[in-house]
């Protein structure tokens, strides 16, 4: 398929997910932790008035002695809270034969940025989540192009699964000061290729989060569909990437600080 052509998609809405007019926000920590760190960041998810929960029970981290996240036990974590909280589940699934484990606890399913181009795992999730209201968001690689990142893509839906979202995450490139660069020129062609919806992790492109709100009101008028952020009730004893984790306080005034953004744009945050 030549994507420089287009890659019209008839798909759904990632069970509510994604709505026309709407810029969706979803956050949540890095990794689940704990049962007490997940429910006291979920319930600030929730009181700063959004519907979905991010939080990585499975971890791929570069050094093999970082934290790995609590798996099994992990996703167990984020189905009691997010029933008790009646919030959306939003994690990451590396291996093909968990994928069914993770579906049971969690609505919307991530493929990461490393994983991009694990085609056995692309295949396996869509034929799981096909005829289902499971979601898939799909991050870019490292360094993969945009045709690269929308074939991925298509690896998902040809296997049946059309609720898919695509996540612009930063890319590798020659800066140093941020821990990725957030390619927004990527969202926009992406828009105009394919009617899959494109969000924005604007916390893993830059690994700071004094530059986490800007890159999102950016990210608004770059036409992305939404956002999703790390937050943490306590980000200075965060075990996975707590430099990048907005503070409770920043979230609260979140949806506030996007609106006068979006309102531009013609959506309302959610």
């Amino acid at each position: 398929m030549d994507v420089s052509q287009g890659v019209k998609t008839d798909v759904k809405t990632n069970n509510g997910m994604i709505q026309p007019g709407s810029f969706r926000v979803v956050a949540g920590p890095c990794t689940i932790e704990s049962y007490d760190q997940f429910v006291a960041s979920a319930t600030a998810v929730k009181q700063a008035g959004f519907e979905y929960v991010r939080g990585g029970a499975f971890k791929p981290r570069t050094s093999p002695y970082s934290f790995q996240g609590l798996g099994e036990e992990g996703l167990k974590i984020m189905s009691e809270v997010c029933g008790d909280l009646g919030l959306k589940g939003v994690t990451e699934v590396m291996d093909p034969y968990d994928i069914e484990m993770v579906m049971e606890h969690a609505q919307i399913i991530q493929i990461g940025a490393r994983n991009m181009a694990n085609f056995s795992l692309l295949k396996r999730v869509g034929a799981a989540i096909a005829g289902t209201d499971h979601g898939v968001v799909l991050k870019r690689g490292l360094s993969a192009t945009v045709e690269e990142w929308l074939l991925a893509a298509e690896y998902v839906t040809a296997a049946g699964g059309d609720n898919v979202v695509l996540c612009e995450r930063g890319i590798r490139t020659f800066e140093t000061s941020t821990r990725f660069t957030l390619d927004l020129s990527a969202v926009i062609v992406a828009k105009r290729l394919t009617d899959l919806p494109v969000i924005v992790d604007p916390s893993h492109a830059a690994g700071r989060r004094d530059l986490v709100i800007p890159l999102s009101k950016a990210s608004v008028a770059a036409e992305a569909d939404g956002l999703i952020v790390e937050s943490h009730h306590d980000p200075q004893e965060a075990l996975c990437d707590a430099e990048q984790a907005l503070p409770v306080e920043a979230l609260f005034g979140l949806k506030d600080g996007l609106q006068p953004f979006a309102t531009a744009m013609g959506r309302e945050v959610i």
